[in-house]
């Protein structure tokens, strides 16, 4: 597809500015260009709703079965999109599938005989079908060799993940399909250890939604009269006033089994906040749904081993039964709608600050290449998983091959089944695939350049995500540097700033009631910030005295679980070159004579340096101290003053351990075991997670503990940081409706410590110096500036739209 060119990427512009009406115009001055200002002497003044039989659980309400799959980049269709063009060659290896690739390898594979591919909706669940498709990144030392040495461009394939659940032993095999854009063949990818991957671990597709519903339904008609009498709502044969259910993961306690428990809730606007205080266990391991059946039930505090079971204390006047008050019909406590007052009166019914870019853009987007200031990198959005950034560059000098998201897990505590049973580990819900169109001047400013995505997951074709990324610059509201350089007699010597901005790469993922809101963030001074916030909607149960032990009352019926968040990040450094090794660094005391004091003594720090020779030396659990400075150098390079070039690791975090370390369903997320953990690269531990860690935590497929468990040597090597952030989460009254932004963000930073000899921020033109011209009376200043005096109109007219569809194309 062809792009527009893009605007001039001209470090010198005004850059971004945060305005309320407008910036102000005023005359430009050349670069460098030195100007006076006469002062006077003394002090200056300073959608419609769907029933219930249409809409599923934690997956539901992304109905239709296009409503994921995988993704490909494409400028978005509206009047904001960014100019972009073709991408490079080099950074093209990493770009995500074209629709075009994607429906080529689900054409291709479909018409394989062997395989036996039916389509994914619709017909009986017993059938093989192709669940997900996106790029197989290449080799990484093939991609050096032809990123760094003018070797062959890799051949570009695609991973594909195909449910074979139509055989006597249901399996679930990964292919790798290529060559691209017209594939012919393909061949098995196997796991570390060569580990086959159970069919009761897949991700729950929406025809498995569909027929849970279809149980769920027939289960319910025992209990319509009790619902009807309790809620106001109804479950099977409703279209309106119905009850809908979120569904519970893993499903099991031991693996081999899919056993999940289904919340019933009021389906009203925010429904995650409307339990009805009834969770059905439902067993649906058997291919067949005909052998599918209710185990258990828990009404109100009580378990009950049948639907009849339930009806029959109903109707014998035996059951406490939680009668909920009729939802109004305006300002439900789960909506949006504004309500309550500020008692200073401030408007609020005016626009705010704004971003905008008043002499066009910093940064140049072409294709999947992103550059800004001395920075370059390649990004994809993986289905699977998230963002993945490749090749990372300041002023040409690669600093990582790769830093992308890889799981993001909240663990729950709670009396009911369902609040003791949660453990989401997202990547198994399709975290990379559900991103929605983000919203202009709220998601994103309005100025930003929004990229269409593609998925195919869980659909029959690629699914059109429209503005899933958007690219901007941002004012961070703080200069980068600055300083006033006081007389201290009432005037000064000079002033001098940079102001602050970063460039942002963001992208969300709706996971059912979570909104995760990813963003790689780009400094000029050579410092990457990695960083996620969590809001939307908190995972809530029917509320009951035991269940203050786990959580708070967040309205009448409503329970707030206690959650831990945990989110991995891979760091694949090149600091350099690959041959890199890493040390920690912090202070010790130490109690000397004073050298200029006879008798006296000094107490002062030193630096301590620790060399982490091996991954066991390099594994910083949870419960220990964390070393201050990370430290990851090339130990043939040093910078001008005698210093190891390094990169520095910095979180920003307080995760803790999920559960207990080696409990059941903690062998799944292992690297949740570890603030930092460093390994040697290889090629078979692309991921410390997978799609199926979910459904089967208990043997999983990705054990990231046996990464380490070899203990190899990490000096001089290909390393790999991995990452571990996250936070405590206990739900309180704000959190209604949701969860807000403040607070609630985690991530860690990527800093230079001694790669450069200064701060490579120099380069930039945005700095202003000013200095008196006549002390001591200040009356006059040069004030010295390299970008235009005013930055201009601010932003433009256009008004708010939004469209939230995406099409199978």
């Amino acid at each position: 597809m062809g792009w527009p060119m893009p605007w001039p990427h001209h470090i010198a512009h005004a850059g971004i500015q945060l305005c309320q009406q407008g910036c102000g115009i005023g005359r430009s001055l050349y670069p460098g260009q030195w100007w006076s200002l006469q002062l006077q002497a003394g002090p200056q003044p300073h959608g419609p709703q769907l029933p219930l039989s249409q809409v599923p659980p934690r997956m539901w309400l992304l109905q239709l079965a296009w409503a994921l799959p995988m993704l490909a980049m494409a400028s978005s269709s509206s009047p904001s999109a960014s100019p972009t063009e073709l991408p490079p060659d080099k950074a093209s290896i990493f770009a995500d599938l074209s629709a075009a690739e994607l429906r080529a390898v689900q054409t291709f594979l479909m018409s394989r005989p062997e395989l036996g591919l039916s389509p994914s909706r619709g017909g009986p669940l017993a059938k093989n079908t192709l669940f997900l498709v996106e790029l197989l990144p290449p080799k990484k030392h093939l991609a050096l060799r032809y990123l760094d040495h003018g070797g062959r461009q890799p051949r570009r394939q695609a991973r594909a993940v195909v449910f074979f659940g139509g055989q006597a032993e249901p399996n679930i095999t990964e292919f790798a399909v290529g060559p691209l854009p017209r594939p012919s063949s393909y061949r098995p990818l196997r796991f570390k250890g060569s580990r086959t991957v159970p069919f009761t671990a897949r991700p729950v597709t929406q025809l498995e939604y569909e027929l849970l519903h279809g149980v769920l339904a027939q289960a319910m008609e025992p209990l319509h009269r009790l619902l009807l009498d309790a809620t106001g709502f109804w479950f099977h044969n409703c279209s309106q006033r119905c009850l809908t259910f979120s569904d519970i993961a893993p499903r099991g306690v031991v693996s081999g089994e899919r056993r999940s428990w289904l919340v019933l809730q009021r389906f009203v606007e925010g429904f995650f906040l409307h339990p009805v205080g009834l969770e059905v266990l439902v067993d649906h391991r058997d291919p067949d749904p005909r052998g599918w059946a209710v185990q258990r039930l828990w009404y109100n505090g009580r378990y009950f081993s049948s639907p009849q079971e339930l009806a029959e204390r109903y109707e014998q006047g035996t059951l406490a039964v939680a009668r909920l008050p009729e939802p109004p019909s305006q300002q439900l406590f789960s909506s949006y709608e504004p309500r309550g007052r500020f008692t200073t009166g401030t408007p609020t019914g005016v626009h705010g600050a704004k971003v905008c870019e008043p002499q066009g853009r910093r940064y140049r987007v072409r294709g999947n290449q992103l550059e800004y200031g001395g920075w370059s990198l390649a990004f994809r959005l993986r289905s699977s998983a998230g963002l993945q950034l490749f090749n990372l560059r300041f002023n040409g000098e690669r600093v990582a091959y790769e830093v992308s998201v890889q799981e993001a897990i909240a663990f729950y505590g709670g009396h009911s089944p369902a609040a003791m049973q949660t453990k989401y580990m997202d990547a198994g819900w399709g975290m990379g695939s559900v991103t929605y169109e983000l919203a202009r001047g709220i998601d994103c400013p309005e100025v930003a350049t929004y990229l269409d995505v593609h998925h195919f997951y869980d659909a029959d074709g690629p699914v059109r995500f429209p503005r899933a990324i958007c690219i901007f610059e941002l004012p961070t509201g703080v200069p980068l540097r600055r300083h006033f350089d006081s007389d201290f007699q009432g005037g000064f010597h000079f002033y001098a700033g940079l102001e602050g901005q970063a460039l942002v790469l963001r992208t969300t993922s709706t996971v059912y009631n979570y909104d995760y809101i990813w963003d790689f963030l780009l400094y000029p001074n050579g410092v990457m910030e990695a960083k996620v916030h969590a809001t939307g909607f908190i995972h809530a149960t029917f509320y009951t005295p035991q269940g203050r032990r786990y959580g708070s009352r967040v309205h009448s019926h409503v329970l707030g679980n206690l959650h831990t968040h945990l989110v991995h990040y891979k760091v694949d450094l090149d600091i350099a070159g690959t041959g890199n090794s890493f040390e920690t660094m912090d202070v010790r005391f130490e109690n000397i004579s004073n050298p200029w004091s006879p008798g006296a003594r000094v107490v002062q720090p030193w630096l301590h340096r620790q060399p982490r020779h091996s991954e066991r030396q390099a594994a910083f659990p949870f419960g220990t101290a964390l070393p201050r400075y990370l430290l990851f150098y090339n130990p043939h390079q040093r910078n001008r003053w005698g210093h190891a070039r390094s990169y520095r690791i910095q979180h920003s975090s307080h995760a803790g351990p999920v559960l207990p370390r080696g409990w059941q369903e903690e062998e799944g997320v292992s690297w949740g075991r570890y603030h930092l953990a460093v390994t040697r690269h290889h090629e078979n531990e692309p991921t410390s997670s997978s799609i199926y860690a979910q459904n089967d935590p208990w043997e999983p497929l990705v054990s990231f503990e046996g990464f380490i468990r070899n203990n190899e040597s990490i000096d001089d090597q290909d390393l790999v940081a991995w990452v571990t952030v996250g936070f405590l989460h206990i739900p309180h009254a704000e959190d209604i409706p949701n969860t807000a932004t403040p607070g609630n963000a985690v991530g860690f930073f990527l800093r230079p410590f001694n790669f450069f000899d200064e701060d490579p921020s120099v380069a930039s033109h945005s700095p202003v110096i000013v200095r008196p011209l006549d002390a001591p009376t200040f009356s006059r200043v040069e004030i010295q500036r390299w970008t235009p005096a005013s930055p201009g109109p601010c932003v433009g007219p256009e008004p708010f739209t939004y469209n939230g569809t995406y099409w199978q194309e």
